[in-house]
């Protein structure tokens, strides 16, 4: 597949994603405060900072990019074409250190829920709803 940008174009507008407050992640933290829940955000105290943290319950929802983080079997996890061992390599680093915050949250007794981009679509907000209110609740 032949990118539509040219290298710095690409370049630029990969350099310009953010790691917080994406779309994805104000959907969820709306519905969250819909529900009557609080949390805290970008919580710096927990391993991985996750997205939304609940130190009442001791949970936490990380809302991940599927690109970025590796979705495994989801079309938006896809490499790009050009750079591809750049792209596998940095992916694959962000994937183990999800692992490695994920293992350290369960060491200090703290539980969480991951919401994956390609989860987040209209259709689904009832399920989302629910799933997050049976892991608020557990």
């Amino acid at each position: 597949m032949v990118d539509i940008f040219s290298k710095r174009k690409r370049s630029e507008i990969m350099g310009n994603i953010g790691p917080k407050h994406s779309t994805q992640e104000l959907i969820i933290r709306k519905l969250v405060f819909s529900m009557g829940y609080r949390y805290r955000l970008h919580y710096k105290g927990l391993p991985g900072k996750p997205d939304l943290a609940f130190p009442k319950y001791k949970s936490a929802i990380f809302v991940n990019g599927c690109f970025w983080h590796g979705h495994k079997n989801c079309k938006r996890a896809k490499l790009p074409s050009t750079n591809r061992s750049f792209w596998k390599k940095k992916i694959n680093k962000n994937v183990i250190r999800d692992k490695y915050n994920y293992v350290h949250l369960k060491k200090l007794g703290w539980k969480y829920l991951i919401i994956w981009q390609c989860q987040i679509k209209k259709e689904k907000m009832n399920y989302i709803k629910m799933k997050i209110e049976k892991f608020l609740r557990s």
